[in-house]
């Protein structure tokens, strides 16, 4: 099949389909990660996005059914130089194409990524179309439906990713319910969790109930947690509006840990704003410095909007951590209110572990505030 990417500055690439033949529009980003492709289709921060692959063969190692950060494929297309169509490892079950084909996504190959990446990064992140097909096409039919398309800005994703009904997170049945010795109660936003955090909180002792985006303050004290989680998500922060007047309600009232669009929220909740960057921060190498310790930390990241610190100029309120390519934020804190979070992915998936510490001083906020532990003290970071 033939494959084309139209940007909505009329800039088209021509490549070969290897998803199914189909038409789907999205914001065109890239990332720069060399593994992880799997984790990254199933992230649902990348909901309504269109993923540019910049390491050059895809699929190598194939698809199985543990190394996913959701229910479903997330994008809404996916581009990269070669597609591996005999991957080897011995947890594969299928290819790359086979499971793109499979969840309904439209992927194109052989195309320069490297010209498709220099673009992106010099002209920003654009609305474009993904086609794939074997019948003809106008490109300027798909540039001008690229054009059309009302991108990312002032749009609420989160309401199409979040769960329709509070649960209880277990890897296992019944794990959750059952488990003994408990370290602390989460009650955790699924703005559109990945499961590795999960897992994290999980496997460090916690038993964590996920609720919908829209649960209310009241609904959240109601449960009388330890402590709060406020998770990832996909789309422009400033739309998701009852969430930030939910976390505004929770502010002060108990410990709360935020990272990605958590972060952007809580930002938001506590007076500031968001703009867009230029073209994101998307891949598993982003060099990040800790104001506290001078630690510089390799950081997982996946977001298009930053918090504008210009905006939280307030005595109790400091930037914690500082992106070393482009000095934008990437964490703050209000101690005063026991709430703090992060632009990036302690919880790693895929990624370095340098960040894994975030898990433990939030549980450490907890315990100063007197939390239902049945065991406290330290606990090594766990990646699954």
């Amino acid at each position: 099949m033939r494959g084309i990417i139209a940007l909505e500055d009329g800039t088209v690439f021509e490549g070969e389909g290897f998803g199914v033949a189909g038409e789907a529009a999205g914001e065109v980003v890239f990332n720069t990660s060399l593994t992880g492709y799997q984790e990254i289709l199933t992230d649902p921060s990348y909901c309504s996005q269109i993923v540019t692959m910049t390491y050059p063969l895809i699929g190598n190692y194939g698809i199985n059914d543990s190394d996913v950060e959701s229910s479903k494929v997330q994008v809404s297309g996916f581009i990269v130089k070669e597609s591996c169509r005999y991957p080897s490892n011995f947890t594969s079950q299928k290819t790359i194409s086979r499971y793109l084909q499979e969840n309904n996504v439209v992927a194109i190959e052989s195309i320069d990524t490297r010209a498709l990446t220099r673009h992106i990064r010099t002209k920003g992140a654009m609305k474009a179309i993904i086609w794939s097909g074997d019948e003809s096409v106008s490109n300027d039919d798909l540039i001008d439906k690229a054009k059309a398309w009302h991108g990312l800005v002032g749009l609420d994703l989160v309401k199409k990713v979040t769960c329709r009904e509070p649960y209880i997170w277990n890897t296992q049945k019944g794990l959750g319910k059952n488990l003994k010795n408990i370290r602390f109660n989460i009650v955790a936003f699924d703005f559109g969790i990945k499961y590795n955090i999960l897992r994290i909180l999980e496997s460090l002792g916690c038993r964590v109930t996920v609720v919908p985006a829209n649960t209310t303050a009241d609904q959240v004290l109601g449960q009388n947690p330890d402590g709060i989680f406020l998770s990832n998500g996909p789309g422009d922060p400033s739309a998701v509006t009852y969430a930030i007047d939910t976390i505004k309600n929770l502010i002060g009232k108990k410990p709360i840990f935020g990272i990605c669009l958590g972060h952007q929220l809580i930002g938001h909740a506590l007076g500031g704003s968001t703009y867009k960057l230029k073209f994101g921060h998307r891949g598993g190498n982003h060099p990040v410095r800790n104001m506290d310790t001078g630690v510089i930390e390799i950081t997982s990241q996946n977001h298009g909007f930053c918090v504008d610190m210009e905006s939280l100029k307030k005595p109790a309120i400091k930037m914690t951590h500082l992106n070393l390519n482009d000095l934008t934020c990437e964490g703050i804190t209000d101690l005063d209110r026991n709430v703090f979070c992060v632009q990036y992915h302690p919880e790693a998936s895929p990624g370095p572990h340098d960040s894994g510490y975030l898990f433990e001083k939030f549980f450490t906020m907890i315990e100063r505030k007197g939390g239902n532990a049945n065991q406290s003290g330290s606990q090594a970071f766990i990646r699954t």
